[in-house]
């Protein structure tokens, strides 16, 4: 009789096992993530996607050229070849190649940018980090990008090109040209999260975080409660920064002296990912003047006029395309933390007394150098206007790529990781 009751016993305890492994499986089946894989126990780690900003990835060229701008330039290349960032393309004579085959087209037809005749850009490794680890492929300091905050996850137990990806993508061109990158990336955040068993956390660079509020923007809500855990928001140029007006009228050589801002400037135009990033109305008062000259001014409101005197009537049409692609600001409709730099002198206007083809004098606002402080804060406007949290961080004294190298900064996307 004893017998009998320990199998009872057993049975009942076997039903019970067996019964908190089935509501198991419909707690997981409910949240939309598969189990681990067998022999891989599940971790409460979130796998995390690097979202870079302009100029944060390489890209790659392979020429079939009708014709070249100087004898020194590849007509036809075998294979790709590293056009960003390439430090020995960007000399004197050499960079005139480098232009050539960097510089976009404008189609006011179709609204879409191309490639001159004969060239083919692509960008690599997405799904992998090494592009935006180090933008020189050759791992020079002075094109290190992401490599600090990569490099801090490995030491957590993160695993490059598995649970820590980069997405990159052509940033010389603003979202609606690139619908195939938003795919991919939808694709990958699903996997990692399906795989992981956890949602992602996005890390996104400056002009990264506009491309992703796009992202997010597209998605439905039940969507991105299933699949992002948060958005850490660095440097985010929300509003568009102050710079962009000098690369479009005279170009801007990043205080690089063998290069001329006029010589670049014929690149920096095309790319129309920098017209959309001009200041906003709906943060930059209406009445500052981003460019004076001896005859006039402008303004926020003054764009159609700005590209006609410098005359390049393409970066209207770019804008009036392009200005309502994140204009409204929409809530991410995800948790958000945002960090941004403080404290650094940062071009808010210009003066000019040849225009535009001499160099202004630069008016200084506040910023991290690069983004204007009234742009980084926009994070805020989103507090209330959705029911996940919004977070924001002063970084003071960091400039705007500086901050990727900053142990502040590590830390807190250590902690944004491995809280509840």
């Amino acid at each position: 009789m004893r017998s009998f009751h320990r199998l009872i016993l057993a049975s009942l305890q076997m039903c019970l096992v067996l019964v908190l492994l089935l509501l198991f499986v419909s707690f997981t089946d409910s949240r939309g993530l598969h189990k681990c894989s067998p022999g891989k126990p599940c971790s409460d780690r979130p796998p995390v996607v690097l979202i870079p900003g302009d100029l944060g990835n390489q890209l790659e060229a392979k020429l079939d050229k009708p014709s070249v701008v100087h004898r020194i330039c590849y007509k036809k290349t075998e294979d790709y070849f590293t056009l960003w960032l390439n430090l020995e393309l960007l000399v004197p004579v050499a960079i005139d190649c480098w232009i050539d085959n960097m510089r976009l087209l404008y189609n006011r037809t179709t609204h879409q940018t191309h490639a001159p005749p004969g060239v083919d850009v692509r960008v690599p490794g997405f799904g992998k980090t090494y592009s935006l680890e180090y933008l020189d492929p050759s791992k020079q300091s002075v094109g290190m990008y992401f490599f600090t905050i990569v490099q801090a996850l490995v030491d957590w137990g993160y695993t490059r090109d598995d649970d820590i990806r980069g997405a990159p993508y052509d940033w010389r061109k603003a979202p609606n040209e690139n619908k195939d990158y938003f795919l991919h990336l939808q694709l990958m955040i699903e996997e990692m999260a399906n795989k992981a068993g956890v949602p992602v956390v996005l890390i996104a660079h400056s002009m990264g975080n506009m491309y992703t509020l796009y992202f997010l923007n597209q998605q439905p809500q039940a969507w991105k409660d299933r699949y992002i855990k948060a958005l850490v928001s660095l440097g985010p140029p929300w509003a568009g920064v102050g710079k962009t007006l000098r690369v479009m009228a005279t170009g801007d050589n990043n205080h690089i002296p063998v290069i001329s801002p006029l010589i670049i400037r014929t690149q920096q135009r095309t790319a129309i990912s920098t017209v959309w990033l001009l200041p906003y109305a709906h943060t930059w008062p209406l009445d500052m003047v981003l460019v004076s000259t001896p005859n006039t001014t402008y303004t926020v409101k003054d764009y159609q006029r700005f590209f006609k005197d410098i005359d390049y009537d393409d970066g209207w049409a770019m804008r009036e395309n392009t200005e309502m692609l994140v204009s409204a600001l929409e809530p991410p409709g995800v948790p958000v933390h945002c960090l941004y730099g403080s404290g650094i002198p940062t071009p808010q206007g210009y003066n000019y007394t040849n225009f535009p083809d001499g160099e202004p004098t630069v008016i200084n606002g506040e910023g991290d150098g690069t983004v204007n402080l009234l742009s980084a804060i926009q994070c805020k406007r989103w507090m209330g206007q959705q029911k996940q949290p919004v977070h924001m961080l002063e970084l003071p004294g960091n400039k705007h790529v500086e901050m990727l190298l900053n142990m502040t900064t590590v830390s807190y996307i250590k902690s944004v990781l491995f809280s509840p």
